[in-house]
């Protein structure tokens, strides 16, 4: 049974840096693909960034380029979304998302599981 269990939320103030992680298990294939989510207070669930496993390519939406970075660590089964120079337009529950495939989508609909969510708050 495939598991995604994020942590790293927390609140920090305009322009600081928080490090969320994605421990994931369960998984029987070498192809997937992990994406990170996010949802503010009455918007849509948003595709953020993803990461492939099989081939390290990632992709970013354009409102965290330059500012989020995807990775992962395989011994830990873990995938990190570094975030920098935050904003408060970024606070939001972030979620963590596994879809089967090497295809760098950030389109909720295809993802087939999903964790609980971390909260993460940009204030002052």
């Amino acid at each position: 049974q495939v598991q995604l269990v994020e942590s790293g939320g927390g609140l920090v103030q305009p322009g600081g840096s928080l490090r969320l992680s994605c421990a994931a298990s369960g998984f029987t294939s070498n192809s997937y693909t992990i994406g990170w989510f996010r949802q503010a207070p009455g918007k849509e669930r948003e595709g953020v960034s993803c990461i492939s496993v099989s081939d390290d390519k990632t992709r970013y939406a354009d409102f965290v380029k330059g500012r989020f970075t995807i990775s992962r660590d395989n011994a830990k089964n873990t995938v990190y979304l570094q975030m920098n120079s935050l904003k408060p337009e970024d606070t939001a529950v972030y979620y963590c998302a596994v879809r089967w495939g090497s295809s760098l989508y950030l389109t909720k609909y295809t993802y087939n599981s999903w964790g609980q969510g971390t909260q993460v708050t940009v204030s002052s």
